[in-house]
């Protein structure tokens, strides 16, 4: 019984080996000197020596010390060694809660630890929230990978569509940001690949201009025939890294052979299939942000094909009609940004020469919300869009989107400005 109550209570700790060995030495000095004393005082009956003395009053300061290391022998093994707090890691709040649990002042004696908890479970939901997040992001990366006539790729499609669902059927707030993160991250991954895929088709054979330092260099004489080498091998080095660019990011997937041009047209269709997600799952102002600096991706998908052209103007026709929301805060600078980026791939893709992309209300829908755009932005602004649409509309071959009322109307609001 005695045992079991000394292992309850922390009090089967054994003093240490130097508080032991100092007792036991102390301990036989003191009974070494009691022994010598008394066998000489039996022996000699005259007066103690000085020696006789001393060695009295050292035994003496031995037995005082014996007892005083004997307290504190006991105290150090069962009160502060082994206590029950000490084993249980926490501080005596816990202790005075456990022994006093009706009282109140234990109740907030003991709120430190639970903040402790509080914050371990708030660790593990962040840990938990990072881990749904790379694994979303894992598969939608897998997605870019596969190519899109191998069996799996619906599966892995469809895998994202269940994890995404099923975060979404959670209604925690934070798991539901684990979609938006994901797919933005998609997003950006899938248009820069597509970007780079374009710039392969373009590069070799497209139009480098002549940069300010070959007209310098044309300047003096015979500058021609140097300039024209230097041309030369600008656009052979410009070629061969942008080949080599591709090689090492592009194609580091398991469809080696694929061509630029078949997975251009795969890329552009996984970045409409992310912009409605991001639609569905309420984060499509980062799409838009995102689309309004993809100002190498916009003059680009100028000279791409058809299918490639018109995914990128079903993603572009998508965000514009998201700008007239009112219950979306959209900034200034990204309504301004993507007209001037994107009105020119509506007046140049080839609308409706292998399929139709949009449908006669599509546009219409899409022509409304531009003007309605153009009408609320500035006059400045207003002259630069306007400007832009009128340079490419009346060159290409397309009748949409047709702007001229508001051109009309910032013509008539510039002369009342000249009038005033």
């Amino acid at each position: 019984m005695a045992t079991d109550l000394d292992r309850l209570y922390g009090c089967t700790a054994k003093p240490s080996s130097v508080l032991n060995f100092i007792f036991m030495s102390i301990a036989n000095m003191a009974r070494k000197m009691l022994i010598s004393t008394s066998s000489s005082k039996a022996e000699n009956t005259e007066k103690w020596k000085l020696t006789d003395h001393l060695r009295f009053m050292v035994m003496l300061i031995s037995r005082l010390m014996l007892w005083v290391l004997r307290f504190f022998m006991d105290l150090f093994s069962c009160s502060m060694i082994s206590s029950p707090d000490y084993h249980l890691g926490g501080s005596s709040s816990v202790r005075r809660f456990q022994l006093s649990p009706y009282s109140s002042s234990a109740t907030e004696e003991a709120l430190p630890s639970c903040g402790l908890i509080l914050r371990n479970r708030v660790d593990v939901d962040g840990l938990a929230v990072k881990a749904l997040v790379k694994a979303l992001t894992h598969v939608l990366a897998l997605l870019n990978e596969i190519p899109a006539s191998s069996r799996k790729y619906q599966y892995t499609m469809a895998m994202a569509d269940q994890i995404m669902e099923h975060n979404a059927r959670h209604g925690h707030s934070a798991v539901l940001h684990v979609n938006r993160l994901a797919l933005a991250s998609s997003f950006t991954r899938t248009s820069a690949l597509l970007y780079r895929c374009l710039q392969v088709q373009t590069s070799p054979s497209g139009d480098y201009g002549d940069s300010w330092h070959l007209r310098a260099i044309k300047a003096i004489p015979f500058g021609s025939c140097i300039a024209s080498y230097m041309k030369a091998i600008t656009m052979f080095l410009n070629a061969a890294f942008s080949w080599f660019d591709t090689a090492t990011t592009l194609f580091q997937r398991r469809d080696y052979n694929v061509e630029p041009d078949i997975m251009a047209e795969k890329l552009a269709q996984e970045l409409l299939w992310v912009t409605n997600k991001l639609r569905c799952y309420g984060d499509v102002n980062e799409a838009l942000v995102q689309w309004s600096l993809a100002s190498g991706l916009a003059s680009l998908s100028l000279n791409a094909s058809p299918r490639v052209q018109g995914s990128t103007v079903k993603i572009s026709a998508f965000l514009f009609r998201e700008l007239t929301r009112k219950d979306l805060e959209i900034a200034r600078q990204v309504k301004f940004r993507l007209l001037v980026l994107w009105t020119p791939l509506f007046c140049h893709a080839s609308n409706g020469h292998a399929y139709p992309i949009l449908t006669s209300f599509q546009m219409a829908e899409i022509e409304r919300a531009m003007d309605e755009v153009i009408s609320n932005s500035p006059a400045m602004e207003q002259e630069f869009i306007l400007t832009t649409w009128l340079e490419n509309y009346v060159v290409s071959v397309s009748d949409w989107p047709n702007l001229g009322l508001a051109y009309d109307r910032w013509c008539q609001s510039t002369r009342e400005m000249v009038h005033h």
